[in-house]
Parts: C-alpha cells; sequence; structure tokens
C-alpha cells in the first residue's frame, strides 16, 4: 500500500506551497525570489531575519543534520540567518525556545516530543508575535500549541506502514522496541504497528537509545528469551544499524526494520539485513520549517488548513533504495 503511492506522497508538500501562494491568506504580492531553489539560487531580496531552530535530537544525530542542512539551504535562499540548537531533555529544550524568544527572533521552528512540557513556553512565544512552526516531532497535537504548521511524519500511519509490511512477508511476532521514554512519537508508532500487524502479535519494550551497546544487549536479551520474535522494530537509523550488524550472523535472525535514512542504513537495506526503513524526508522537513517562515513573514501565508502536512512516510528497501541513495549524496532528501 504504503510503496504503491510514494508518488503521491511525495507531491503533497509541493502541491500545497502551490496552492497556497496561489491563494494567498496575505493577500499581496508573490514573494520576491529567485525560484531556482536551495541555496545556489539567489538570495530574497527580502530583509535579514533571524530564526530559531530547536530539536531533541541529541549532539550529531545524523538524521538531523539533514534536517539541518534543508533548513539551511532554506535559510540561504531566504536570506535567514538560522540558529540551530538541541537538548533531548524536554525541560532543557523548552528553555532553549525562552532563549529564542528572549532573543527577539524573528520565528522559531521547533520539534515537540512533549507537548505537555512545550506547550506553555510556544505559546509565549506566539504571544510574544513570534512565528512558530512545528517540524518532525508533534503530529498528534501541534494545534495546542499555536503553532502554524505541521511539517513531518504522521507517526501511527508511519508504525501502520510498518505491520503492513511485516504482514505481507508473512512475520508472526514483532518486536517494538522504544529509545526514549515519554516521547509521544515513538509510542505512536508502536501502536500503530500493533494496529495494523493483524497477521501477528506485537510487544513493546524500552531500551536506553543514549547507550546503544546496552540497548542491543537490552534486545538481544529480549530475542534469546522468546525464540517466536521474527522481526525487530527499531525507531532510529544507527539503533537499527547497530542491531541489524549484532544479528547479522543470528540463527534465526529476525527480521530488522528501521526508521529514517543514514549513509550507514543503506548498505545494510541492498545486503538484507535490514529488511526496509520508513522515510520522512528530513531535509523536507528541516527546508519547509524555514520556507515557511519567509512565507508567513513576507506574505502571511499559511500552509496546511491547521492540518498536519506530511513528509512521509515511505517504505524504502531493496526495490528503491538505489533512488533514494543518489539523491542523498547530492545533498536532499
Amino acid at each position: 500500500m504504503f510503496k504503491r503511492h510514494r508518488r503521491a506522497l511525495l507531491a503533497l508538500p509541493a502541491l500545497a506551497l502551490v496552492l497556497a501562494t496561489a491563494a494567498c491568506s496575505g493577500g499581496g504580492k508573490p514573494p520576491e525570489s529567485n525560484t531556482g531553489g536551495g541555496a545556489g539560487g539567489q538570495q530574497a531580496n527580502t530583509p535579514p531575519m533571524k530564526v530559531a531552530l530547536i530539536s531533541h535530537a541529541p549532539p550529531g544525530d545524523a538524521f538531523f543534520d539533514t534536517i539541518i542542512k534543508g533548513a539551511k539551504d532554506a535559510g540561504a535562499k531566504d536570506n535567514i540567518d538560522v540558529q540551530y540548537s538541541n537538548d533531548g531533555d524536554a525541560t532543557k529544550q523548552a528553555s532553549l525556545v525562552q532563549t529564542a524568544i528572549d532573543s527577539k527572533v524573528d520565528g522559531i521552528a521547533v520539534s515537540i516530543p512533549n507537548p505537555d512540557a512545550l506547550r506553555p513556553v510556544i505559546r509565549k512565544a506566539v504571544d510574544a508575535g513570534i512565528p512558530v512552526i512545528a517540524y518532525n516531532a508533534g503530529d498528534r497535537d501541534w494545534q495546542s500549541t499555536g503553532a502554524l504548521a505541521f511539517y513531518g511524519e504522521p507517526e501511527v500511519l508511519a508504525g501502520q506502514a510498518v505491520g503492513d509490511q511485516l504482514a505481507k512477508a508473512g512475520k508472526k511476532k514483532a518486536l517494538c522496541v522504544v529509545q526514549a521514554q515519554g516521547q509521544v512519537q515513538l509510542e505512536d508508532r508502536c501502536a500503530g504497528l500493533k494496529k495494523a500487524f493483524t497477521t501477528g502479535t506485537t510487544e513493546e519494550i524500552f531500551a536506553d537509545g543514549t547507550d546503544p551497546g546496552g540497548y542491543v544487549s537490552t534486545v538481544k536479551a529480549k530475542l534469546a528469551s522468546d525464540p517466536t520474535i521474527d522481526s525487530v522494530v527499531t525507531l532510529h537509523p544507527g539503533l537499527g544499524v547497530a542491531v541489524a550488524n549484532e544479528l547479522k550472523n543470528s540463527n534465526p535472525k529476525p527480521a530488522v526494520v528501521t526508521y529514517a535514512m543514514t549513509p550507514d542504513v543503506y548498505p545494510l537495506i541492498k545486503s538484507g539485513d535490514i529488511m526496509f526503513t520508513i522515510d520522512q524526508q528530513p531535509y523536507l522537513q528541516g527546508y519547509m520549517a524555514i520556507d515557511s517562515i519567509w512565507f508567513y513573514k513576507k506574505n502571511g501565508n499559511i500552509l496546511g488548513a491547521n492540518q498536519s502536512i506530511p513528509t512521509g512516510p515511505l517504505v524504502i528497501d531493496q526495490s528503491n533504495v538505489d533512488a533514494v541513495q543518489k539523491y542523498a549524496e547530492a545533498g536532499g532528501r
């Protein structure tokens, strides 16, 4: 189901952008910018802006590096200074949002893995007249924060994509491994998996993703205690790679599934050590988060009609991994 609709999903954000530009909520003239796209186009002739890009990612996270690249490319086009900061602790992430408010930034793009912790400070930003765009995490109830739009993956749907694929492959028991407690997007992936995996059963466990060695050991211990598990669903590409490498020579060898793409994932999909991954196009998330703030500041445009704008899920397996790798190596995805 999900691979058959791949082209349609890819087209959604671009179509939304065209429609919003044609029917401007602000009623003004089209934005004055070169349409070549990315950092290679001419810079917008609008006044310089400063936008805070804030995430819950740990330092050096390769997945978020792609989000940052997309954001920086949009910033280069839009004459925006994109200032990135991150913290995996929800309370500290909220402090980063407060710092952005105190710095009087022109806009904030923020992931929302813990809405309860971040909602009050995001509302403070909105009340201060700072436009906020949510991205990557928070599709469950970002609207309650006052953000203008959300770019990311509907996480329950992403979990259902995994359940559908495992069912088609004839799998019978899936282990869904959550690497961070309290992050709603991870819980939603496991919930979606359970909902769609009607031909089998699902069990959810926690393994600390900040300790990859311990994470792998927890997964191996669970597999040893329950030999009926025939598929392991990891929710982060780096952790998926770690598990796949550890289980390469296992007998029996469970299928390993992960989320998102990094350079280490490609060869493991090609070799079959990772059955497939769920791609949410992180470059697009970063690019659209920043570009949407520019459109709003320039012309009052808002995308999405208060609904999440999906950037996935897309199933990447041996049938299409080469094409995806080509685009990624060219600086996109």
